[in-house]
């Protein structure tokens, strides 16, 4: 059984035609079947996730329909991204290295249990989310369950490609540099990265890059995720309440279109189906040069200077020989130019808040490759001790250096048949405002079909 939507679990479970038991059991069951051939999992879910499933009949027994008013997520199938802590299932950050933090739930984790959604699994990560793959040391690649011999994406893949396959309605991934919209982007489905604070990181981030945000087949069911996610923590002081958002209407508005160097034609030509779409829909679209240069070396500084931060020279041994040469470097970055970094991500801030004076939302292809081979941490010709090896993806990073909201909307297929997701991006604070035009472009340009069906040996 292909996981059905947040609505449609309602709908099949409040009908009484299956249990929650046996709905999750059946989950369960399809994710075994989908494993090792697609490395979307690293740990499946047991006994809670079956007690949560009997928690879920016992409450629709008692209730019946008003079983979801206090519990909307009710019975809804959710896999957690390795890198996010969980109480029940183990979490290894994709890395050899033991994992030293306390087993808990964090709040993201911990909000969706309480509307009702049973935590099935943990999905594949980068070691430690270091790179926009899903290659690690602890197993295989994830592959794309359009085309197993290339990649997921990363560092989410593992949330995408499972939700992608259908083995979940939804995932939590994280995003410090576009770890949610380039799995997305590939995979077929919506990946969100919400205004900086929107939805609590605990434990935090001292890069202040990482966003921790939803990923589904469609982006109704983000909206609903969104809905149980936001709102503020006391372990993230970043965190910010979910009435602090730039509510501007979504109609009428002007939006700029951005096409960033190195995009491939195939994803040119699929991206940009979204132009008449939204055209269509009483909105002005203008295409716009990229407003900024490309703040990939403030961004390698930052990132390289928190991984050496992290990392003990005693622990190298055991590190994925790629992040090894980011830390490496990281030792070498001095204060100053970390403080030279935050200067170019004040000026990005300053640049990029003037645009969004002309331009409600921004728009653009999500990743302007098509996934490459699964063993890769990138396209042909990023290595691993290569320090640009998150440069491909040009479109996704800035906006993390602004914490704006970011979304990646499945627009259609190559001619190869692979995804390609078109990105809205708005001010700092205006989630709506990107979820409602997302919504509203998804409905005029229809759901993408569902990957080929593959039997786990053909997805080797």
């Amino acid at each position: 059984m292909t996981a059905p939507s947040v609505h449609g679990t309602r709908e099949l479970l409040g009908s009484g035609e299956v249990t929650a038991v046996e709905y999750i059991g059946s989950a369960l069951d399809a994710i075994r079947a989908a494993e090792p051939g697609l490395g979307a999992f690293v740990a499946i879910a047991g006994d809670q996730a079956l007690r949560d499933a009997e928690a879920a009949d016992a409450r629709i027994a008692r209730l019946g329909p008003r079983a979801w008013r206090e519990r909307p997520l009710l019975g809804v199938t959710v896999a957690v991204k390795d890198l996010i802590q969980t109480l029940d299932l183990p979490t290894t950050r994709g890395s050899l290295l033991p994992n030293q933090r306390p087993r808990f739930d964090p709040p993201a984790v911990a909000r969706l249990r309480a509307a009702g959604a049973v935590v099935v699994g943990k999905t594949a990560t980068s070691e430690g989310g270091w790179s926009a793959s899903t290659v690690n040391r602890l197993g295989g690649p994830t592959g794309n369950p359009w085309a197993p011999e290339r990649t997921a994406g990363g560092s989410s893949g593992g949330s995408a490609a499972a939700v992608a396959a259908g083995l979940c309605t939804a995932a939590l991934g994280t995003d410090g540099a576009g770890s949610v919209r380039i799995p997305a982007a590939f995979c077929g489905v919506v990946g969100f990265k919400p205004s900086f604070g929107r939805v609590p990181y605990v434990p935090p981030c001292a890069d202040r890059l990482s966003h921790l945000g939803p990923l589904a087949a469609n982006v109704t069911d983000v909206i609903e995720l969104m809905a149980v996610l936001q709102g503020p923590h006391r372990d993230d002081p970043d965190s910010l309440p979910g009435s602090l958002t730039t509510r501007r209407e979504a109609h009428r508005l002007r939006i700029g279109w951005m096409e960033f160097p190195g995009t491939a034609p195939a994803v040119r030509e699929a991206a940009e189906r979204l132009i008449p779409v939204l055209g269509g829909s009483g909105h002005r679209v203008d295409r716009i040069e990229v407003p900024f240069t490309d703040p990939y070396r403030a961004l390698v500084d930052i990132v390289a200077a928190s991984e050496a931060a992290g990392t003990r020279p005693e622990d190298e041994e055991w590190i994925d020989p790629g992040r090894l040469a980011v830390v490496r470097y990281g030792r070498t970055v001095p204060g100053a130019a970390v403080l030279r970094t935050e200067e170019v991500r004040l000026a990005l801030r300053t640049t990029l808040s003037a645009v969004m004076d002309s331009y409600d939302l921004l728009a653009m292809a999500t990743v302007p490759v098509e996934p490459f081979d699964r063993h890769a941490i990138g396209p042909a010709g990023t290595g691993q001790g290569d320090l640009s090896w998150l440069a491909w993806s040009p479109a996704t990073y800035p906006f993390n250096l602004t914490g704006q909201p970011a979304l990646s909307l499945p627009v259609g297929l190559t001619g190869a048949g692979l995804p390609v997701g078109a990105q809205l991006v708005g001010p700092v604070g205006a989630d709506e405002l990107v979820l409602s035009v997302a919504r509203q472009a998804e409905a005029e340009l229809g759901a993408l079909p569902r990957p080929p069906a593959r039997t786990p040996e053909r997805m080797l």
